[in-house]
């Protein structure tokens, strides 16, 4: 689920695969609907248990809450504070199990934490801790930051392959980061993990399902833009059937299924409506974040995450990504009516936390190449400061009426990225329960997609560069593409060394025959989709007039547009861009 803007046109003159193979068989044992990283992960395990598994997603997969994180795999270290012990465990055992299965995306993340005070927050933490209320701001200290540290080593402890904590005093931590603002009295250093492809990292886990379904003949389907229009009670000895739009032709189908599992985040409640059911099981929140295109504060960080409390107690960071600094996050109560966008309040916001950490580094919003926001699927929480709102998850249960058949609805409350795989495994156990099956395989130490065989150190991935370059494929191409999809690079390679290719004059990033793979492979709906969740250009403010234009273009053919329906993409796009991502593209389209 996400932020939609209608593209106002059929995306393509023929019937995508994806829901050919759902109306050709119009029931599965399990519907799951939402195609964030949860809905997913639980596509993956329950069609690796042989179960007869669907998934829809009325927008791109990951394109809500799923692509709008942080882009952290992480424990949780401020959830100590929230005594969600269990959380902080499976989310530190997660993490160090990701930087195992999925290295080609998970990777370690150094991050330092500056210190101002040395006892500070010793009187607030306890009120913190049983009400989860704010009261009067004070700074957490070194004392309380060691200790936490200190627990969060214990719960790494087992299976954990990052360092432990380090605290600096002052002299050092200057020297160590020298552009640190020098009022810090200390610095402690950790390891957590970062996700730079999480967009990838969703297809890959979605693909996993889909080939697990076609090994084990049980038929696992999924599709994008495709949603939950309505649901009809059972009839006698039936399944329950949701009435489906395919969002890019408009056509209308219906689907049985047994058990519905509805992922749909902040938006449980609204589909649980649309299924005649209405709940109040969520209070979202909405975080935004900006990237900046800052070779100075990219030079400050060192490769570091930079991850402190703000003057008003909110937890921030600063980290840098390639060749750019990512900076966030706001948690403030989310209008779910309203489009879910960074606002310049929190622009000013995080130019501000930026002056609190880095005092003389001078930021402005021309250095700012893309904005995005989402909202976090939290449940209901009143009066609980939002910073303070649980981030476990939960599963609600409700079933057919006594005496009455139909399908049984499992929603999914909660969730976040570090635990998708393990949350995954939590409501795929109580789908089976359900249905009656046992689980057959456990997904813990399954390799996810390229990450399969991915080399564990530098000097590894510069032998597989070497090892798969070829006269048309230099070492840079190379290296892209393994980042990009992980050794499944090799599949792709095989597909564009099939025919003739050439890179896109918009970008060396691209070519002609791996646009084609994507949009034959990947479940390409529209032109947005490649430049947000295939590719990493609009993130990093690589979009141009030129790209739009070249890229649309070799669309075209594989998807089915016509010149209208090509211009109508390329608006779609820039609306997208400018509407929800603060980005002006100017057209070369008349």
């Amino acid at each position: 689920m996400g932020n939609k803007v209608s593209s106002g046109h059929s995306a393509s003159s023929r019937q995508r695969t994806s829901v050919q193979q759902l109306r050709n068989r119009p029931h599965a044992q399990v519907l799951i609907i939402g195609g964030g990283i949860n809905g997913v992960g639980t596509f993956r395990d329950l069609a690796m248990q042989g179960v007869d598994v669907a998934l829809v997603e009325r927008g791109d997969f990951c394109q809500g809450a799923s692509g709008a994180s942080s882009h952290m795999i992480h424990g949780g270290i401020r959830y100590l504070e929230n005594g969600e012990f269990r959380l902080v465990q499976e989310s530190v055992v997660e993490r160090n199990r990701l930087l195992r299965i999925a290295p080609h995306y998970v990777k370690p993340l150094q991050t330092t934490i500056p210190i101002f005070s040395t006892f500070s927050g010793i009187l607030n933490a306890p009120l913190r801790f049983l009400t989860h209320k704010q009261g009067k701001h004070t700074e957490r200290g070194a004392f309380l930051i060691k200790l936490g540290l200190s627990m969060y080593d214990f719960f790494s402890r087992d299976g954990g392959t990052v360092p432990r904590h380090q605290f600096r005093g002052r002299k050092r931590a200057l020297a160590e980061l020298p552009r640190l603002h020098p009022g810090i009295k200390y610095a402690a250093t950790y390891f957590d993990a970062s996700v730079h492809n999480p967009e990838r990292l969703t297809l890959d886990v979605l693909q996993d399902g889909e080939k697990a379904g076609q090994a084990g003949g049980n038929g696992a389907r999924a599709s994008n833009y495709l949603s939950l229009v309505s649901m009809q009670a059972a009839s006698a000895g039936k399944a329950s059937t949701v009435q489906l739009r395919d969002e890019l032709t408009g056509e209308v189908f219906d689907f049985n299924a047994d058990v519905v599992v509805n992922t749909t985040g902040a938006w449980v409640d609204l589909t649980n409506q649309a299924m005649g059911a209405a709940s109040a099981f969520m209070g979202g929140t909405k975080g935004s974040h900006i990237v900046l295109d800052h070779p100075e504060l990219l030079a400050a960080c060192q490769g570091r995450e930079i991850f402190f409390e703000h003057t008003d107690g909110r937890i921030v960071l600063i980290y840098p990504m390639g060749d750019r600094v990512l900076v966030g996050t706001t948690d403030v109560d989310a209008d779910m009516a309203e489009d879910a966008v960074c606002t310049e309040a929190e622009i000013d916001y995080f130019f501000d936390l930026i002056g609190h950490v880095f005092p003389d580094v001078a930021v402005d919003r021309e250095q700012i190449v893309y904005t995005f926001a989402g909202v976090r699927p939290l449940p209901k929480h009143d009066a609980t400061q939002p910073g303070f709102v649980s981030r476990d998850y939960r599963i609600e249960r409700r079933g057919p009426a006594t005496g009455e058949d139909g399908a049984v609805v499992l929603s999914l409350v909660g969730g976040k990225w570090t635990t998708f795989r393990a949350l995954a495994e939590h409501l795929s156990d109580d789908v089976l329960a359900e249905l009656g099956q046992e689980r057959k395989v456990s997904t813990a130490k399954l390799a996810i997609g390229g990450g399969a065989g991915f080399p564990e150190t530098e000097d590894g991935i510069q032998r597989w560069i070497k090892a798969h370059m070829s006269a048309d494929r230099d070492a840079d191409r190379t290296a892209g593409l393994l980042t990009r999809y992980g050794t499944r690079a090799v599949d792709v390679m095989a597909y564009l060394d099939a025919g003739t290719d050439r890179t896109l004059r918009s970008t060396r990033e691209l070519s002609v025959r791996e646009l084609e793979f994507m949009a034959q492979n990947e479940q390409v709906g529209h032109l947005i989709d490649v430049l947000i969740r295939r590719t990493s250009l609009a993130f990093r403010g690589l979009v141009t007039g030129e790209l739009l234009n070249e890229v649309a273009e070799v669309l075209s053919g594989p998807l089915g547009w016509d010149a209208a329906a090509r211009t109508a993409e390329i608006n779609h796009a820039q609306e997208v861009l400018e509407r929800f991502h603060g980005v002006q593209v100017h057209s070369l389209v008349a």
